[in-house]
């Protein structure tokens, strides 16, 4: 087995190290007891087979910076930090119970504020972590902007003139997702449950959740609804950090956690409800994140508790109402975030099986990473190439017809993959999604129930600002309902009756 030996030449050269706030825990690096139970959970050291390249490895370096062996700067510690995907596969399967995400993060964050970048990173990761992301506003309209791009034949005769290939961001560009027509955006709409009023939820919109998959977010609101479960979507949430978080700015993602606390807090709700699971695992870990602020800590705590996955919350409610017949053969792709990170794995799979015609076939490492992580994909791209060639010949040797997953990344990635394998006619969708395309069959091909939002309240508090709709039905569904394209794969149902 190939193996890198950490060069702890010259001990008695002082070495830079953890400082200030954001260090990871001694207690949690000493929790790790070396057994390997890890390694082959772990994407990158099934690939490279390099002990380094593992949750121990990685962890062991971390030690080393700790106790003043190793320098932060190092280009081994930089390179093996960011090498890791924070998929967090070692954590489910990990014996001592080792929380490595509140390893590698704060590790991150601790290079980030040490680290020298050239003035043009420094100006893109401003741009991203502190415009776009933390400005739903601009990333919007970054997002239309996109749209036009896309829509106006400008895209077309960019990938068919190659002029981005000599600079090497064509494949960079082919990992930019379908913008929806018509956008997701969070101003105090309501939803009223459909039949008995079972729960009161509120939704998490998100920010690729609200642009490229808007219709994953109205799906949500429509499933919930015929669930019985009263909606809203408060107007002051935004981007949830995670991203932040995971490129090590932590201190822009805590500015994030506080304004989505100060947007849900005062919602009388039973729970949060998040469609995409990396945004989910962030949105869950609001209290270790802010639990040194005493000012926030409990708010945070709180917010956390009520945070669950739409499958979560679906197979705990139950559901109920007629499911419309689906004939399909699907495969399901555990997002990692939702598989390691929240631990759901049953659910989503028990929901599928819920929808009549269904025919779910398990792929092999079904939980492994596809190489998407984030922004993996960009930052991280020969990498993440193996690991998304590796999960398209997985999903492809299921012979499927629908590809399910739970996470925005990994709908892109799995649809980038499937174009690079130069497959065409299967679809990518979200769990939700089929779920609504089940109910609304049940509802009848000629008529479909449309569930709208009532209008945005104009001077009302937040905290009030959560009346309810009528559920219409109209003869044509408008926009794009529970259809759409991922990054122009056609995501429609497989069938009409």
């Amino acid at each position: 087995m190939a193996t890198q030996l950490l060069d702890l030449h010259d001990l008695r050269t002082p070495k830079r190290g953890f400082e200030g706030r954001d260090v990871p825990e001694n207690e949690l690096i000493d929790a790790c007891v070396r057994c390997g139970f890890c390694l082959t959970s772990c994407p990158t050291y099934v690939e490279t087979r390099k002990e380094t390249s593992s949750p121990r490895g990685r962890i062991y370096l971390m030690k080393a910076v700790s106790e003043g062996r190793l320098d932060i700067m190092s280009d081994g510690f930089v390179e093996q930090m960011y090498e890791c995907l924070d998929c967090r596969a070692c954590e489910a399967v990990c014996p001592s119970g080792v929380q490595y995400g509140k390893l590698v993060e704060p590790a991150r964050t601790q290079i980030e504020r040490q680290l020298k970048r050239p003035l043009w990173q420094r100006a893109v990761r401003t741009l991203t972590f502190k415009g776009l992301f933390g400005d739903l506003r601009l990333f919007r309209a970054m997002s239309t902007v996109f749209k036009v791009y896309q829509k106006s034949g400008v895209q077309w005769a960019v990938r068919s003139s190659g002029v981005l290939k000599p600079f090497g961001l064509d494949e960079m560009e082919g990992f930019l997702p379908k913008m929806s027509g018509r956008f997701f955006v969070p101003e105090g709409q309501s939803y009223e449950a459909v039949g008995p009023q079972r729960a009161r939820v509120a939704l998490f919109g998100g920010c690729i959740m609200g642009t490229a998959f808007a219709r994953v977010n109205r799906a949500t609101a429509r499933v919930l609804a015929r669930n019985g479960c009263a909606v809203v979507v408060p107007a002051d949430q935004g981007c949830c950090g995670a991203l932040n978080v995971h490129a090590g700015d932590l201190d822009s993602g805590r500015t994030l956690m506080k304004r989505n606390i100060e947007a849900f807090e005062a919602l009388d709700v039973d729970a949060i409800i998040i469609n995409a699971a990396g945004c989910g695992s962030n949105l869950k870990e609001y209290g270790h994140v802010l639990h040194d602020e005493p000012e926030w800590a409990a708010r945070a705590a709180a917010f956390s508790a009520k945070v669950q996955d739409i499958s979560e919350y679906l197979a705990k409610l139950g559901l109920v109402g007629e499911l419309g017949e689906i004939k399909a053969r699907v495969t399901y792709q555990d997002a990692c975030h939702l598989a390691h990170a929240q631990r759901i794995t049953q659910q989503p799979r028990d929901l599928l099986k819920a929808i009549p015609g269904v025919q779910l076939v398990e792929m092999k490492e079904s939980s492994l990473c596809c190489g998407s992580a984030g922004v993996y994909n960009i930052t991280q791209p020969e990498m993440s190439g193996r690991l998304m060639k590796r999960k398209a010949k997985n999903a492809l040797a299921t012979q499927p017809e629908i590809i399910i997953s739970a996470n925005p990344g990994c709908m892109i990635q799995l649809a980038a993959g499937l174009q690079s394998e130069g497959v065409e006619g299967i679809k990518v969708r979200h769990l939700v999604e089929m779920l609504d395309e089940s109910y609304r069959r049940a509802e009848g091909a000629n008529t479909r129930r449309r569930i709208r939002p009532d209008r945005r309240p104009s001077q009302r508090s937040k905290a009030t600002a959560t009346t309810s709709h009528e559920a219409a039905v109209e003869d044509k569904s408008r926009g794009e309902g529970a259809t759409g394209n991922v990054m122009g794969m056609d995501a429609q149902a497989v069938s009409r009756r």
